[in-house]
This record gives C-alpha cells, sequence and structure tokens, in this order.
C-alpha cells in the first residue's frame, strides 16, 4: 500500500521554495483519510496557484493515489 502521507510531502517540496517547512499531519475516520498540508506562509501562494488550479491538481492526485486503499481522502492546505 502507498503510504499518502510521504507522496503528498514529497509533490509539496518540489512545488514550494522553503521545503524544510512543508509539514504533512493525517488522522483517519471509519471511511476517510485527511491529510493536512501545512507550507511556510510565503509558499501558501505556489501550493494554491491561481484560483485554485494547484490545489485541485494536488487533491485529484492524492484521490489517484488512494483509490487502492478503499478509502476516501481529503486534502487540507494550511
Amino acid at each position: 500500500m502507498i503510504n499518502l502521507q510521504e507522496t503528498l510531502v514529497d509533490i509539496a517540496k518540489a512545488i514550494v521554495d522553503t521545503p524544510d517547512e512543508v509539514k504533512v499531519t493525517q488522522t483517519e475516520d471509519d471511511n476517510t483519510i485527511t491529510l493536512t498540508l501545512s507550507v511556510a506562509p510565503d509558499d501558501m501562494g505556489m501550493v494554491i496557484g491561481r484560483h485554485g488550479k494547484i490545489a485541485k491538481a494536488i487533491r485529484t492526485v492524492m484521490k489517484a493515489a488512494s483509490a487502492n486503499s478503499g478509502k476516501k481522502v481529503n486534502v487540507e492546505i494550511r
């Protein structure tokens, strides 16, 4: 099974200017995995993108990565 937390960290580190500030926390419920992505305040715009396009793409990739787990994945960016 793929480690969703490490996958999200790798994606975020490739986007931001300060990869040392990237942190991901994971919480699980019965049917849902929630990944909370935290980046430096200066990098927030890079992660969200224009009109949220980058954030939407990150969520789409994480949804595809979790297809084998049988659980729904939510990505929150803070």
